[in-house]
């Protein structure tokens, strides 16, 4: 299983649930009870809770920002909306369906776009690639497994 910020940042928010209903439990129960002072440690686990939420939600943040500084490892690049529909010419390449073009030979380098696929093929291996490359690979790869990796 890929863990996403997404995944984390669900979990922060039951932390922050369980946390709410904690205290709402608890500070229902009067003070100067046997009850209320037997609740102390119910209450410091809600803290506890709370900061566990704000640990979830700080490694959403930072899984997003590794994810993102992460580039396809495909040996050659694509049109980023449109796959492999590259052509070159005199070292420059242009896409044949948005027409935007690269002054160089954008199909003769590394891809380098950032990843935002996880491709799993029936052998259980693992492809990290960009939103270009998984076009191609969607139409080529049969039986694989295609996750999108949150942003």
């Amino acid at each position: 299983m890929t863990v996403t910020p997404t995944h984390l940042n669900d979990l922060a928010g039951r932390a922050e649930a369980i946390t709410a209903e904690i205290h709402q439990l608890c500070d229902g129960v009067p003070a100067g009870t046997p009850e209320h002072e037997v609740l102390l440690t119910a209450r410091q686990a809600a803290g506890w809770m709370a900061r566990g939420a704000e640990d979830l939600q700080l490694a959403a943040k930072e899984l997003a920002r590794v994810q993102a500084e992460q580039t396809c490892a495909m040996p050659w690049g694509v049109c980023p909306e449109h796959g492999n529909t590259l052509s070159s010419r005199a070292g420059i390449s242009e896409c044949r369906v948005c027409h935007r073009t690269w002054n160089y030979d954008r199909p003769g380098r590394p891809c380098g776009q950032p990843v935002t696929w996880r491709v799993i093929d029936r052998t259980g291996n693992e492809t990290r690639m960009c939103d270009g490359h998984v076009l191609g690979a969607r139409a080529a790869v049969a039986g694989a497994t295609f996750m999108r990796l949150d942003q």
